[in-house]
């Protein structure tokens, strides 16, 4: 059985030496490209609880005030679970997603379970705005979404269906 004096080897001293210079050369290269990413992906900003209000524009053109709450939680870096739900005095519409982001690219899929309907989501995200095409069966609308800190722009687009348009600013409550 070995036994190992209270100093290391001077092999073993520069070995050790070695390992932890590695290490720190790792963590130096590693920390700016993670925090990059970080600060490039777009999901960062998002989680927690957000409410705000807004305009619902319908096909026969009636306005109305809209009140939303949303719910953002990220599952790991690059997978967003949103639920969302909104209602004005007429219309009401609840949205669940499932969003992945990769490159600059996001894709996923929706559902809105008030009508029972769903599809797919893809579009790009740029820093602090996302913009995506949903689409469906019976349903397509193009989202421009840009948040800064703890306030969020929504726009959806949906010429030919029964809500044309929606603009929404949600604020996010405490995490």
């Amino acid at each position: 059985m070995k036994i190992f004096a209270k100093s290391p080897s001077g092999d073993r001293r520069r070995a050790l030496r070695g390992a932890a210079l590695g290490f720190l050369s790792l963590m130096v290269v590693a920390s700016p490209l993670a925090q990059a990413a970080t600060a490039d992906n777009p999901f960062t900003a998002l989680p927690g609880s957000w409410t705000g209000t807004g305009t619902i524009a319908m096909s026969s053109g009636t306005k109305e005030r809209i009140r939303c709450q949303a719910s953002y939680r990220l599952e790991n870096p690059t997978n967003l679970r949103l639920e969302m739900s909104c209602t004005s005095d007429s219309y009401r519409f609840e949205l669940r997603s499932h969003i992945t982001y990769d490159d600059q690219t996001v894709s996923g899929s929706w559902n809105e379970t008030t009508r029972g309907v769903g599809g797919q989501i893809t579009g790009r995200a740029s820093g602090a705005r996302i913009q995506a095409r949903a689409e469906g069966q019976t349903f397509t609308a193009l989202l421009d979404m840009t948040t800064r800190g703890n306030r969020q722009s929504v726009s959806i687009q949906s010429p030919g269906s029964e809500m044309s348009g929606v603009t929404i600013v949600l604020t996010r409550g405490r995490r």
